[in-house]
């Protein structure tokens, strides 16, 4: 039996991060991912390959470029599933060597395999009479999540999928139905129309991301309606049958409602299953989530952590390798930052990209917070008018100081537009920092100015 000061379940972005912050301090670390490769869904099934599919699609069908030189450039002939995946399975396998090699630069000892709970510290990686054992001062369980599937869909029939099998499509199809508007749904919706796919998405509630600035929503209703997306919304789907043309979806207004796909994002499920946790003395949720401090991530047991997608909100790739990070320090006492940032983005991959960070107008209204809008649309700016003109970046200010306190873009580069503001929250910046800087023309963080000068005006028309 081996002995480690920390070991890692996962390969994936939590995993790696975790295992290889531990290593840099001088503890010896081993990790042990359950599939032939590392990456876990942020490289294999989920983060990199959606938005390495969103490019080809854009790229493939001229999305960029329609309308903008006087030529039309919608897609010359019809693309093959191998055009689609070509790029993916290149970038794919450049990221998977990234994690490997970073692996053993920090001298981290992996093992592939299936892990399991023998006791609070001992796991036992691989199945068989004789499985390796590690022992573990610290053990960080960062095992991510898999696709919940609901039960009235055969997820067994090839034109069944859910949001990680996707990525590996059959076949271009001429008509898909998205089950769940959330951001998974709503990002493949837009990659498929854009192809030309004829795409509807059923929601059960009857609004989509919530959590979103709904003014953002609406442009982003209205742009996705533009790629022909038909929204259903509020629906259930109550029943999914084969058909000899592919599926018939049965909803609850007792319409049908068929095509040559279905695509269901149901929401995810932590992979905790067959860890054995209850020999280490741990319960999950219904969702097969574990809870933990939300400082130091430990849970219940505290030589036991758990970050990203197992313990659930915000299961952003982002957070959960700086979870992973934290979690690591509180174990060994590094004297290294203690705390997850307190503002982080979102960044959605839909046609165009969302992105938001900070306080919506509804958080503010709720809080009985003073606020002043201010507003820059692309279609003002010149580098906006270059590469398409829709969107626009929204900023919230405190009234009486001038406080940024939210940041809220649709557009194109949406999610890197979105970081400038985000420094901004981070500093408890004021609105002169954008009125002082001086920012390269033509581009679309010009925006940053004109959208403040626009709250200046809106309150001092309101005073």
């Amino acid at each position: 039996m081996e002995e480690f000061d920390l070991v890692v379940i996962g390969g994936g972005a939590a995993g790696e991060k975790g295992a290889a912050q531990a290593a840099y301090f001088g503890k010896s670390v081993a990790l042990v991912e359950k599939e032939a490769v590392h990456g876990g869904a942020m490289v294999n099934t989920g983060t990199l390959p959606s938005k390495t599919l969103r490019e080809t699609a854009l790229y493939l069908s001229g999305f960029r470029q329609r309308g903008l030189h006087g030529v039309d450039l919608a897609l010359s002939r019809q693309a093959s599933v191998t055009d689609f995946l070509y790029r993916l399975e290149a970038v794919v396998i450049d990221e998977r060597l990234r994690i490997t090699e970073n692996l053993a630069r920090h001298k981290v000892k992996t093992f592939h395999g299936a892990a399991r709970f023998v006791d609070p510290h001992t796991i036992a990686v691989g199945e068989g009479p004789s499985p390796v054992r590690l022992k573990a001062k610290h053990v960080l369980i960062a095992t991510g999540s898999s696709p919940h599937r609901p039960p009235q869909f055969p997820f067994d029939h090839r034109w069944v999928y859910d949001s990680d099998e996707i990525v590996q499509v059959h076949d271009i199809p001429r008509s898909m139905v998205v089950v769940g508007a959330g951001v998974i749904g709503c990002e493949y919706a837009c990659l498929f129309a854009t192809l030309g796919v004829n795409v509807t998405l059923i929601e059960p509630r009857p609004t989509f991301l919530g959590f979103l600035d709904d003014d953002v929503v609406s442009e982003l209703k209205a742009r996705m309606q533009a790629l022909n997306i038909t929204f259903l919304m509020p629906a259930q789907v109550w029943g999914c049958e084969v058909v000899p043309a592919g599926v018939r979806l049965s909803l609850d207004s007792g319409n049908t409602l068929e095509a040559d796909c279905v695509l269901v994002c149901a929401g995810r499920q932590g992979n905790t299953l067959g860890l054995g946790l209850e020999h280490a003395g741990l319960e999950v949720n219904k969702r097969g989530q574990l809870s933990v401090d939300p400082t130091t991530f430990r849970t219940a047991v505290p030589h036991i952590a758990a970050v990203g997608d197992v313990i659930g909100f915000p299961a952003l790739a982002s957070t959960s390798m700086e979870q992973a990070r934290v979690a690591v320090v509180h174990f060994f006492d590094l004297k290294y930052k203690t705390t997850v940032a307190p503002v982080f983005p979102y960044g959605i991959y839909t046609i165009p990209e969302v992105s938001m960070a900070g306080e919506t107008e509804r958080d503010l209204k709720l809080k009985g917070v003073d606020y002043v809008v201010g507003r820059a649309d692309f279609s003002a700016n010149a580098r906006g008018v270059m590469v398409g003109g829709d969107g626009f970046l929204k900023l919230l200010f405190r009234r009486d100081d001038l406080t940024l306190l939210g940041v809220h873009c649709v557009g194109e580069s949406a999610t890197e537009l979105v970081h400038v503001g985000l420094v901004a929250l981070m500093s408890q910046a004021k609105a002169d920092l954008f009125i002082s800087t001086c920012f390269n023309y033509p581009t679309l963080s010009e925006a940053y100015k004109y959208a403040t000068y626009d709250a200046l005006g809106r309150r001092a028309r309101q005073e």
